[in-house]
Order: C-alpha cells, then structure tokens, then sequence
C-alpha cells in the first residue's frame, strides 16, 4: 500500500466511524463554549445599552476595542480584531511559531482539551485498526487501557517539544539567524533567511510528531506497554519505509494546509448582528469540524498503512473485550 492508497482507506475509515467525529466535534464545543459565553458576558457587561454597544454589533470599533482591552484582565485581553473569521488562524499561528503566551485560562482549557483528546487517542486509533463496530463498552475500554500509557507517552513528548521551543528554535532564531543577516542590507533576503530558519524548524518538528504519530498507532495495534519501545518501533518503521510513511505525512499536511487556506478565503468578515453573524458561526465551526477530520484521517491513514507493511487490516493484538452476560446467562451455561 502506497501513500495514496492509505490515505483512501483511511478516509474511508473515517466515514465508516461517524460517531467519532461527531464526538470530537461535541467535544470541541463543549471545551470552547464556557470560554464564548464568559467573554460575551465580560463585553454585555461593558457595553450595557451605550451607543458603543450599537456600533459594536454594527461592526468592528476598534476604539472601543482598545478601551475594553486596557481595563480587562484574563480572557478579556483575547479580544481583538484577529479574533474574528480568518484572522484567527494566522493568529494561533503566529503565536504557535513565536512561541507566545496566552491568559491562563486559555491555557487552562487548552490543557484540558488536550487532556479529553489523549484519553480518546487510544479508542479512536483501536476503533479505525479494528475497522468494525467495537461498541461504547468496547471503546471507552480501549481509552482506559491506552491513556495512561499515552500519559507516559505525551511526557517525553512534552520534553521534546520543550527542547525545540526552548533551544532549537531560540538558537536558529536569536543564534543563527542574526550571525547570517550580520551584513546584509536587502530587506528582501533577511526575510528568506528567517523564513529558513522557521522551515528548518517545521521539519523538525514536523519528523517529531510524525514519530510521535506512529508511537501511538504501534502501540494501540500491537498492544504495546513500553512507550520507549513504542518510540523505537516507530523510528524503525518510518526508517524501513520511508518513502511512504513520509510521503503520506506530507499528503495528509497537505489536506490540513487545503483545509485552512480553504476557510481563510472563504471565511465570512465580521458584520453586524443576525443573519451575518451565524453565518460567521456556522462557518467556523465547519473549519473546526473539517480540521478534526483531517486530523482523524492522519491517524486512520497511518494506521493502514502500518497494518499494510506489518500486520493485515483490521488486526489488533489486544482482544476485544465483550460485554460481561448476566449471572442467570452464566449460570446456564455454566450447567450445560
């Protein structure tokens, strides 16, 4: 199975199994929804029923913005005029790349979120192996067997990504890239030599979660205890077949790059109240739900292409376990 190949079967995973995806949604708005409804009463708040409050809902009044951010603390600090439609995702991006902090809260429920998506990991990657129905006792059983291991898991990448955010990417940035730009006068080639520096970044990173990936799909699929033998098993992999593993990476980067630059043309600007504003909704909310479904297709992907190489589709080492029978049903057969 080539890179196109998996990438099929794992969309076609993906559809067999639309619950997940409804879940993940769910739970995505559930996360972000106390953090929307706390914001809005910290504007309702400010606003009252001042001619301020009509120009806001009329549009951006990015005076009034400034004013509200000045005397807001917390949460209130987020709002700004890059918070709205596309604007978002350059933001969360730059600050990703910069390595900016955010309002404990925030950070608070992105570390819960996260929590919630580790636990599911393990259910979710055993459901898409399995490729057949499991049950909710089937899989929940599979995210209480795997989370803690993936807790072991997420530490040491926790410790990675702590080096590349706070070695290589200070070193390439404060170290490298001022030594090349030291006697340059084009403003043109010290933009390409930062921006080398922030691809030679990606890579990295990008190899890192890519091992990381298929730590998690070896470990579910082959019932692995040993998160370090889960790393290792995965290097050995990726090495053994280059060519695909990295090539379905870059397809399945691809589809999410599509994805965003998809809703950064396509997102609604901010308007007034109504009808223009649902749409802005709706339509953020059809970037979320595409985006956790690329995400879902990178796992479901990885994970046919590893049984394609090293096992067959829908085998998984840990038995699935079943529904324990009623005490009468056991007792009949424990007679017969």
């Amino acid at each position: 199975m080539n890179a196109l190949s998996a990438l099929g079967e794992g969309i076609a995973r993906v559809t067999r199994a639309p619950l997940i995806l409804a879940g993940v949604w769910t739970l995505t708005f559930l996360v972000t929804l106390p953090l929307a409804l706390g914001l809005r009463g910290m504007i309702a708040d400010h606003l009252g029923s001042s001619l301020s409050a009509d120009q806001a809902a009329a549009g951006v009044n990015l005076e009034w913005m400034q004013e509200f951010r000045e005397q807001a603390s917390g949460l209130g600090v987020t709002l700004r005029p890059t918070v709205v439609g596309a604007g978002a995702v350059l933001d969360n991006f730059s600050a990703f790349l910069d390595n900016t902090s955010r309002p404990v809260v925030i950070v608070g429920a992105a570390v819960a979120y996260m929590m919630f998506w580790l636990f599911l990991a393990g259910g979710i990657i055993d459901r898409y192996a399995r490729d057949r129905a499991t049950g909710a006792h089937g899989f929940f059983s599979a995210c209480g067997v795997f989370f803690f291991r993936f807790l072991r898991l997420s530490a040491l990448q926790w410790l990675v990504y702590m080096f590349l955010f706070r070695r290589l990417l200070e070193w390439l940035l404060d170290g490298l890239y001022p030594r090349m730009i030291h006697d340059v006068s084009v403003e043109r080639t010290a933009f390409f030599a930062r921006a080398t520096m922030y691809l030679v970044f990606g890579v990295v990173f990008a190899a890192c979660n890519l091992i990381f990936d298929y730590a998690k799909v070896r470990a579910v699929v082959e019932d692995r205890q040993s998160m370090l033998g889960a790393i290792a098993a995965a290097v050995g992999f990726i090495r053994r077949n280059y060519a695909s593993a990295v090539g379905l990476f870059v397809v399945d980067s691809l589809a999410f790059a599509a994805v965003v630059a998809v809703y950064i043309l396509a997102a609604p600007g901010v308007g007034g109240a109504g009808i223009s504003m649902w749409m802005a909704f709706f339509a953020g909310q059809l970037y979320v739900a595409a985006r956790l479904w690329v995400k879902l297709v990178f796992w479901a992907s990885e994970t046919a292409l590893f049984q394609s190489r090293l096992a067959h589709a829908g085998y998984v080492a840990r038995p699935l376990p079943a529904w324990p029978d009623s005490p009468t049903a056991e007792a009949i057969r424990t007679l017969g």
